[in-house]
């Protein structure tokens, strides 16, 4: 038998707080860089979607992860840097905070261009001509899109609104051309549910940003829905069960008729809260346990195959093989890699692709 695709998204801290700061710290070995480098060298997927990435014009930090990444033997021949709309400066206080020129004005939160976005690392080669970048869809040109407002007026204002994208990272469908035959990845990292206030702008635009899937594969965009074998894969910044947000918009989408939810877990959970109603080991993020004040471990990166793709397996990767430490939130030379490198953890699927249609 064939062995089967591998196909992961991970959120790998790879952001800075300023143009050039990534690839200089990727060039120079950084602590978190080599930690992030060392934890995409465990997974060994086929395909991965990195989200949180800082991008620049040139592509050049994504080549140097990929340069980091062949040195430990695990090879990326084609890539897709992404930008997407962090950073993109708009002229219009988008915050609301009677301010226009800071990081929130932005169309997604961000102190550059590039900053905080996308990228593709594949071993087999993507189709650019089919491309689809949803990116530049207008927030309010979404099919039921739910607009925030205050004191009845729209929020911040009605300018703000009419040049407000719905992504703030970036939404696409990436086609790539597997020895197993064409499958279409659906790319996307939505804006935290969070650091909003009772307008609930960001928990609006958390939902949206889930709810254009749905919309794109019921034809309700201006373009068609893109071609089968689909899987759907990023940070949703959603669980179903816990923390902030509009947990019903995820839990749908999970259990509803398009997607299959396999579940990944990890063999052991990194971290536990009994206050909790999900189960730990699919938590995928961890910040401050509730006791702290933060959120603890959530479930917020997904890769969900579209029903009639065979699932093998699938899971969370914790860790390093070998890596020992203090756990997810430790630090330091004695921190295990995977603390070192990010909140987050890569998840993936094995998958068989369904023959195609003759």
């Amino acid at each position: 038998m064939a062995e089967p695709l591998r196909i992961a998204t991970y959120d790998a801290g790879l952001r800075r707080d300023g143009p050039g700061l990534l690839l200089r710290d990727i060039t120079l070995a950084e602590d978190q860089a080599t930690a992030a480098i060392a934890m995409i060298a465990a997974l060994r997927a086929d395909i991965l979607l990195l989200t949180g990435m800082d991008q620049d014009q040139q592509g050049a930090s994504l080549r140097a992860l990929a340069e980091a990444l062949a040195a430990r033997g695990v090879h990326y021949p084609h890539l897709v840097p992404l930008a997407g709309n962090r950073g993109v400066e708009t002229g219009l206080d988008l915050d609301g905070d009677g301010r226009s020129g800071g990081p929130g004005d932005a169309q997604g939160w961000g102190r550059f261009t590039g900053a905080g976005g996308i990228a593709l690392l594949s071993r087999y080669p993507v189709d650019p001509a089919g491309l689809i970048d949803m990116s530049s869809l207008l927030w309010r040109d979404l099919p039921g899109a739910e607009m925030p407002q205050k004191d009845g007026q729209a929020f911040p204002s009605d300018a703000a609104q009419a040049v407000q994208r719905l992504s703030s990272s970036g939404h696409y469908a990436i086609p790539v051309r597997t020895p197993k035959g064409r499958i279409t990845l659906l790319a996307f990292a939505a804006t935290p549910p969070v650091f909003d206030g009772p307008e609930d702008a960001n928990g609006m635009r958390n939902a949206d940003e889930i709810r254009l899937w749905d919309a794109l594969l019921r034809g309700a965009l201006d373009q068609p829905p893109p071609p089968a074998p689909r899987v759907l894969l990023g940070n949703a910044n959603l669980d179903p069960y816990d923390g902030e947000g509009r947990r019903q918009v995820i839990a749908d989408l999970l259990a509803g008729p398009l997607w299959q939810d396999t579940g990944p877990a990890a063999p052991t959970p990194v971290a536990e809260d009994p206050s909790h109603v999900g189960p730990a080991a699919q938590d995928t993020a961890f910040w401050r346990p509730q006791a702290e004040g933060g959120p603890g471990g959530l479930r917020v990166d997904y890769v969900l195959p579209e029903r009639g793709i065979t699932v093998v397996n699938s899971g969370v990767l914790v860790d390093v093989p070998g890596a020992t430490g203090s756990g997810a939130t430790g630090s330091g030379a004695g921190a295990d890699v995977a603390a070192r490198a990010s909140t987050h953890r890569p998840v993936w699927i094995e998958i068989e692709l369904p023959p195609p249609l003759r």
